[in-house]
Parts: structure tokens; sequence; C-alpha cells
């Protein structure tokens, strides 16, 4: 029986790869680490856990100490780092806490999984793994044409990508200098259960199924691959038990979209499934379609205008392709949400209200 940490377990992904591990690694212990930031709530992992094959700790990836025990104490296989400050707008008001997290929390990782590593020997030395879940942002800004690949140089343009980049570098460092043996994966924009509401996808779900404004950045044009979140999961954890040590994987759901189409696609999704005339909260504003929502607003600093992934070296290599199209993961996405409306309301009680954020202030 393997046994298996996931650092931010209680986030949106990291809940996701939890209850993927249930179904596709049956015979693995799994240890959720976890700082419970508003972004993590162990609300998420409550069916996990009643299952006895998780356990929770709560601990900060930055933290030498809580790090070190956790490697002594488990003695895992193969490690996900999933933790992460994410969200860019937050970046823009509060970068420092994206560097202690991760940056610094990269590091300590990294470091407690060399002492831990040269400390195994034979096959268990030799089946340890340290899988480091990063993003596209690094790379920066596409024009019109082309994709990121693995070789792409990294130009992050927010305090969040650029975190992001500073911990992928200590990655790759870990792994030619003290031959560590790593994993590193930058995928495209997930969505999907358990977002946190402050992303575009359940920001929009939830302020039109409350008559709120659909608020779009700039003029809705910019540009995101979007990868279904249990694709991902199936993408990580291919790369944790075929990818080679090493190597880096691009990760993307060939669903090119803009903001606006994203939007668009969202409120006819919400249509089928709940239409405007049969909710109170438009019907009492004369609105007859979710679309009539949308506003456009002032854009984000620094907006990267677009991303796109090339995805051909994991699927080359280790067979991978998603398995939902956009269409398909919309839609099961929104009907999530309808059916989780105490979810929703319990994770933002207290200390989320939808408002804008990431704007300078002078």
């Amino acid at each position: 029986m393997k046994t298996i940490v996931v650092t931010g377990g209680a986030g949106f992904i990291g809940t996701n790869f939890v209850y993927y591990l249930l179904s596709h690694a049956p015979s693995c212990h799994i240890i959720v680490f976890d700082k419970l930031t508003y972004a993590g709530n162990k609300f998420n992992l409550q069916k996990a856990l009643r299952r006895g094959r998780a356990v929770f700790v709560k601990g900060d990836i930055a933290s030498p100490s809580q790090v070190r025990r956790l490697y002594l104490r488990f003695k895992p296989d193969y490690v996900f780092n999933f933790a992460a400050e994410s969200h860019v707008d937050r970046s823009i008001e509060g970068p420092e806490a994206f560097v202690r997290t991760n940056v610094e929390g990269t590091f300590q990782l990294l470091e407690a999984a060399r002492l831990h590593w040269a400390g195994l020997s034979g096959r268990t030395r030799a089946g340890f793994r340290f899988l480091h879940v990063s993003t596209d942002e690094v790379y920066g800004s596409l024009g019109p044409h082309g994709c990121f690949s693995e070789t792409t140089p990294y130009a992050p343009n927010s305090p969040y990508s650029a975190t992001k980049a500073g911990a992928d570098h200590l990655v790759r460092a870990y792994h030619e200098t003290y031959g560590l043996p790593v994993v590193m994966t930058n995928c495209s924009n997930n969505y999907g259960p358990y977002q946190f509401p402050e992303k575009l996808i359940p920001l929009m779900i939830l302020n039109a199924l409350e008559g709120k404004p659909l608020p779009v950045y700039g003029d809705g044009k910019n540009v995101r691959d979007w990868l279904y979140v249990e694709d991902h999961c199936d993408a990580l954890w291919k790369a944790m038990t075929q990818g080679r040590p090493g190597e880096k994987y691009n990760v993307g759901g060939n669903n090119e979209k803009t903001n606006l189409e994203v939007v668009g696609t969202l409120c006819r999704q919400l249509q089928r499934a709940y239409p405007a005339k049969d909710n109170p909260a438009l019907s009492k504003k004369g609105l007859r379609d979710y679309g009539n929502l949308v506003a456009f607003v002032k854009d984000r600093p620094g907006h990267d205008r677009r991303y796109a992934i090339d995805a051909s070296k994991i699927r080359r290599e280790l067979g991978w392709k998603p398995r939902h199209s956009f269409d398909t993961g919309i839609a099961a996405t929104v009907k999530w949400y309808l059916d989780n409306r105490d979810w929703c309301r319990r994770v933002q009680e207290g200390n989320y209200g939808r408002q804008r954020l990431g704007l300078l202030k002078k």
C-alpha cells in the first residue's frame, strides 16, 4: 500500500484529486496536508475522511518543522504538491502571502523530500516521487497564434505567476543538483466541482442564480484553454506513475475560449437547467435570460491576453487525453453547483462576499 501525501488537498484541485485517488488507486493511503486558508475547507473532504483511507493533518508547507514532521511520521512514497496561493487578483492586492506559500513553501517541501529520500534504500528509494503542480501562467502571454510548450521561456506577468515560476525553478534545481526524482506539470485553467467562488466559472454561476451582475473584465476577449478538473487529475496520476523523473508535462484541455464565450456558455447551460423565468431573482427584475446580467468592468492590471497549451508531449509519452469536451464539462459543473448550494453558502460564509478584488488602490 503506497502512502500518498497531498498538500493543499482541501482546496479545489486537491479535493478532486483525493476523490480521484479513492476511485482509481484503491490500495493507497492518503494523507491530506492543508493550512485551511479561505480557499481550503475540511468540509470538502468529509466523504473521503469517513471512508477511513484518508487522514487530515492541518499544517503549513512554509513551516520547516511541520513539513519535516509530516515526512517523518508518514514516510510517503508519493508527494503531490497542490498547496498554493492561486488567485491573481489577490496576488495584486497582497503579494507577500504568495511569496511565502508558493516559493518558501515549495522550498521547504523539497528540502524535506531530499532528506527523506536520502534516508531510503532499495525499491522504496527507487519508487519515491515528488510531483509539483504548476500553471501555464508562468509562460506569460501569447499573441493570437501558437501554444505554450514545455520549452517555452518563462515570462510571468503577475505576482502569482512569478511566485509559481520561482517554485518551478526550485523543483527543477532539486532534480539537477541533488537528483531528487521530481515531476512537474503545468496546466491550463481548471474548472469543476469544489472550486472556490472567486474564480470565473463558479462566480458567474452563483451571481447568475442570484440575479447579480456577471462582471466581465475589459472587452471579454482574453483567451484561456479550459480543462475539466477530473481530466487534470487523470493526467497528474499518469505523470506521477508513468512520467520520467526530471521531466515536465503541459496539461491542457484543447478548449480555447474567450471569457465572454465562457460566460455565454454558462448562461445557456443555466437557461436549460434552471430557466430564468422560473428563477425568482431574475423574474422579479423582468429578465428572461441570464445573458442580460453581463456587465463589462475595468480590466485587471497586467491581464494576460491569451494562454494556450500544447499538450502533445503528455499525449505522446503517457497516452493521456481529456475525456470531457467543454460543453459536457460545463454541464456537469453547472449541475454540481445547482445541487450543492449549501456547500457554496458554507465556504463563502464570513470570508468572501464575491466582491471585486485586484484593483490597484491609489
